[in-house]
C-alpha cells in the first residue's frame, strides 16, 4: 500500500502536511510521541478525506526508533513512497550555558535520525525506482546563527546533506528537496522551550507545506519559502559571513538576554 510518513506530524508544519496530503488523497503513517494528538489526527483525516491514517507513536531520538519504525511499516505491508523528515526541536541560548544534552539529544533528532530514516527508506525506493523524501531544513541553514548555534549547524547539515542526495538519486527517479522555512507560526518554538526570534515576515505552516510540494513537484533540490526569506538568503550571499555573523549576534544577543 503506497503511503506518505511524516515525522513531526502531531503538530506544525508537520500536521499541515498530514492535512495537506489526505486533502490529496494519500493514505498516511503519522509519526511523533505524542500519541493522544496522532490518534485524533488520525480519526479526524480518515473519517473526513476518506483516506487511511495510520500512526507511531514513537520517541526519534531513541537510538533504535528509525529501527523499530522501518520494522512498523514492513509489519503492516506499507509502500513508503514519500518520506517526510519534519521532527526537530530548536535551542536558544550562549552555547557554553547551553544544557549539553539537550544539544546532544538535538543532534540525534535533527541529524541522527533524519540520517537513518532516509537511508533505510531509500533503499526500497531504489528498487522500485520511484519515491520521494522531503527533509524539513531552514534559512538558519545558510549561514552559522550566533546563540542558535547547534540548531543552525543541524539544518545546515540536512540542507547540505538534501542536496547532495538529489543529485545522486536522480537516475533512480527519486526526488530529494531540503525545504527551509523561514519563522513559522508553528508550536516549535513552545517546544523547544525557546523564544520565537525577531522577525518581520512570518509564514504558516500551510504556506510552507504548498511552497514544499511546489518545489518537489518541479524536482528541485531545495527550496525556501516565502519571498522575503529568499531576498534575505540572496543578500547575505553578497555580503561578508563575519558581517554577517555579527549582525545575526548582535540581534540574537539581545533579543535572548531580554528573556
Amino acid at each position: 500500500m503506497n503511503t506518505t510518513l511524516i515525522t513531526g506530524a502531531s503538530s506544525g508544519i508537520g500536521e499541515a502536511f498530514a492535512r495537506k496530503l489526505a486533502a490529496q488523497g494519500h493514505d498516511l503513517l503519522l509519526v511523533a510521541r505524542s500519541e493522544d494528538k496522532l490518534i485524533a489526527l488520525c480519526n479526524e483525516l480518515g473519517r473526513n478525506q476518506n483516506i487511511r491514517a495510520q500512526y507511531v507513536a514513537i520517541d526519534l531520538t531513541e537510538r533504535d526508533a528509525p529501527t523499530r519504525l522501518l520494522a512498523e511499516t514492513v509489519e503492516r505491508n506499507l509502500e513508503i513512497d514519500l518520506l517526510i523528515n519534519n521532527a526537530g526541536f530548536g535551542s536558544m541560548g550562549d552555547f557554553a550555558k547551553l544544557d549539553l544534552e539537550l544539544e546532544l539529544k538535538m543532534i540525534d533528532l535533527n541529524v541522527r535520525s533524519l540520517v537513518e530514516l532516509t537511508h533505510r527508506f531509500l533503499q526500497p525506493m531504489r528498487e522500485r525506482k520511484a519515491g520521494s523524501i522531503i527533509n524539513v531544513a531552514s534559512t538558519a541553514g545558510f549561514q552559522g546563527v550566533p546563540f542558535m548555534t547547534t540548531y543552525a549547524a543541524t539544518k545546515a547539515f540536512v540542507l547540505s546533506f538534501s542536496e547532495a542526495l538529489w543529485e545522486e538519486n536522480r537516475t533512480y527517479g527519486i526526488k530529494v528537496i531540503a525545504l527551509c522555512p523561514g519563522v513559522t507560526e508553528t508550536g516549535f518554538f513552545v517546544a523547544s522551550q525557546m523564544k520565537k526570534p525577531p522577525a518581520r515576515f512570518i509564514q504558516t505552516s500551510e504556506d510552507v507545506v504548498e511552497t514544499a510540494l511546489r518545489g518537489l513537484k518541479r524536482g528541485k533540490s531545495s527550496i525556501i519559502s516565502g519571498w522575503p526569506n529568499l531576498l534575505m538568503i540572496e543578500m547575505e550571499r553578497l555580503a561578508p559571513r563575519s558581517l554577517i555573523l555579527r549582525v545575526a549576534g548582535a540581534a540574537l544577543r539581545n533579543y535572548s538576554e531580554k528573556g
